[in-house]
């Protein structure tokens, strides 16, 4: 009774009902200068979630935006009083005026941490001229359930499963070192994210704790990294957002796939697909064609994998169809 209670809580958050990303703000005065700043980000989210801040200083004259040049910053997680996460603040260019400057950092919030852990946010500036702050922001984790399953292995996958070889190890290292890569430049889109299809029917969550249950017997534990829609084969997926495509191929244990690069150190992924739209170093908007859905690599059957990874962490990809980044000044 107590999966099928929480199976249906999934449900009805995956199906659209999604918790809004609700924002807090803090403004910062320096005594003497001609310049402010505002800190704008999340004092909550859920385990598996992100916490980003949105950092936006304010001048009065074009020497404010000399010295904003010339700023640096970073975002410092702390749990139990143990550093934890950190992200250095990259600049949004669209934002820039000569007379303020907008950053933004992100770090991901483990689906292992719970609401009874003790959290504490720095954010740390370097300002040209005028020394170095330390600004303290709250920040809490509220709860979640995730789904526990057992998924049986035909022949077929559990090979796939267990594959050892030479060739799926490179996979996963130039994989890894792609999600690990934080191009401070990377800046296509900050406004909330579109889901990659129309599509409803979600067969997996993200954060399930899975068993994979071998047919020659043994069985692997692991999370789910992603969402996977139950769609058939052939159906359209789309970009969430703008971005840069970094890699389409073929993948043992995710057949054709692709990632896309959309701020510094955020990419989606989308797994298990029949077709190949995009190629490599495209340049893509939200909603455009890349790909149709499919069943190859490691799948049950015909679905769409979409994840999101923030600084080589899986993320939700829920978290970012709300306004993750806080474009819209109307919130604040």
């Amino acid at each position: 009774m107590k999966f099928i209670v929480k199976r249906l809580f999934a449900l009805v958050l995956m199906a659209g009902f999604l918790l809004p990303v609700f924002s807090a703000r803090r403004v910062l005065d320096f005594p003497g200068e001609d310049f402010s700043a505002d800190l704008i980000y999340n004092e909550t989210a859920c385990p598996g979630d992100a916490l980003y801040v949105r950092l936006i200083f304010h001048g009065t004259s074009p020497e404010s935006g000399k010295i904003f040049a010339g700023l640096s910053s970073e975002l410092e997680l702390f749990r139990g009083g143990k550093s934890v996460r950190k992200a250095s603040f990259f600049n949004l260019p669209s934002e820039e005026t000569s007379y303020s400057r907008t950053l933004l950092a992100g770090v991901p919030l483990s689906t292992w941490w719970t609401e009874a852990d003790k959290f504490k946010t720095e954010v740390k500036l370097s300002i040209p001229g005028y020394g170095n702050r330390v600004v303290e922001i709250s920040f809490n984790l509220t709860h979640k359930d995730f789904v526990s399953e057992t998924i049986p292995l035909d022949d077929s996958n559990t090979a796939i499963k267990t594959d050892g070889s030479k060739a799926r190890m490179n996979q996963i290292a130039k994989l890894n070192e792609i999600l690990a890569t934080i191009n401070p430049k990377s800046v296509y889109q900050d406004t909330p994210f579109a889901p990659p299809t129309p599509v409803v029917r979600r067969t997996s969550y993200f954060g399930d704790r899975r068993v994979f249950a071998y047919s020659s017997g043994g069985s692997s534990t692991s999370l789910h990294y992603g969402v996977d829609y139950g769609m058939p084969e052939g159906t359209e997926v789309k970009s969430c957002a703008a971005g840069k495509v970094v890699l389409s191929e073929w993948r043992n244990s995710t057949g054709w796939s692709i990632v896309i690069e959309h701020l510094p150190g955020l990419y989606s992924l989308y797994y298990h697909l029949s077709k190949m739209i995009v190629s490599e170093g495209d340049m893509v908007s939200e909603g455009q064609l890349i790909a149709l859905s499919g069943c190859t690599g490691l799948a049950t059957g015909p679905h769409l994998h979409w994840e999101m990874r923030l600084n080589g962490e899986a993320v939700s990809p829920n978290f970012f169809t709300g306004d993750f980044a806080f474009s819209d000044k109307k919130s604040w």
